[in-house]
């Protein structure tokens, strides 16, 4: 396997300004001869692109924006072969994954594996959520499914909802100080974060349910765990939370390890690098390009 550091230095002995295009086609194309599916990577400049305050641009999440990507890349695949997804996402926009989820299933009938080389958070995990089965890294990880509404996380806001009517039975006096912390939400925010959790839980409960958990003995009650612990904020410390290999097996979903297959690891792990170089070497923010060669990119 080439290291990050040979990939780097390819991409800069490749001449042309494609250079960078050319070296991720190289190795996509090699990864779809070792699994002899179609491959499309979704790669977010997130990590490398942030500004001095740590912020990222706001094209970087999954948007409505990526639809003309994910239609651009499609384009000329074999579909009957299935596809495999190469992930790199902080999440994003909730309709805009369910979107892009649904286009995915009529496009390759439901066939469809989510890799993870290092991070799929958020509306990410919901992707690999519809999936029929994740690969992962040993580092690797995904995240809750937690939706966020006007940048707050809605089910910490629900959660302290309920904490404040149990608190104001108890000791009325309280009712002012809550009284000062809702006045700071906007009309109509606590019912959008209602229709949020709701949402997000319907949509991967139904994912699951209907593909990666079709074949368990009960799949609705599979996926209603599975769900329910993807959503469990009692137990993770941030949005950004990391489930890890371990963590994903424990809660029910079908995660592979990459390393199983040395060759297939090398093969995810040249993408990798090569996708987070071009962050490094160009001003794309947002990547997605086919094993065909075809690319469609955000600059920013």
């Amino acid at each position: 396997m080439p290291t990050w550091n040979e990939i780097n230095h390819e991409i800069d002995s490749t001449a042309g300004k494609s250079a960078c295009d050319d070296v991720r086609k190289k190795y996509l194309h090699a990864l779809e001869a070792k699994v002899k599916r179609p491959v499309i990577a979704y790669y977010s400049g997130w990590l490398q692109r942030r500004s001095p305050e740590g912020l990222y641009h706001a094209e970087m999440p999954i948007s409505d924006l990526d639809m003309n990507g994910f239609m651009s890349a499609i384009h000329g695949l074999d579909r009957d072969r299935g596809l495999d997804i190469v992930l790199h996402t902080p999440g994003g926009d909730i309709e805009a994954t369910r979107a892009i989820v649904e286009y995915l299933f009529k496009m390759f009938s439901r066939d469809i594996r989510v890799i993870v080389p290092q991070i799929a958070l958020s509306a990410g995990t919901m992707i690999a959520c519809a999936s029929h089965t994740v690969l992962m890294a040993k580092h690797a990880c995904l995240g809750p499914t937690d939706p966020q509404v006007n940048g707050l996380p809605a089910l910490v806001v629900l959660q302290e909802i309920d904490r404040a009517i149990e608190e104001i039975k108890h000791e009325p006096l309280k009712q002012m100080v809550w009284q000062h912390v809702f006045s700071k939400y906007p009309p109509g925010f606590i019912g959008n974060c209602e229709r949020a959790r709701d949402v997000t839980r319907g949509f991967v409960k139904s994912w699951l349910e209907n593909g990666m958990l079709k074949s368990a003995s009960n799949p609705s009650l599979s996926a209603e765990s599975v769900v329910d612990k993807l959503m469990d904020m009692r137990k993770t410390s941030s949005h950004g939370y990391h489930f890890m290999f371990d963590d994903c097996k424990d809660i029910g979903l079908n995660v592979q390890l990459i390393e199983d297959d040395q060759e297939l690891q090398e093969s995810i792990l040249s993408v990798h690098h090569a996708f987070s170089l071009s962050f490094s070497k160009s001003d794309a923010i947002k990547i997605i390009q086919n094993s065909n060669g075809g690319v469609w990119s955000v600059n920013g």
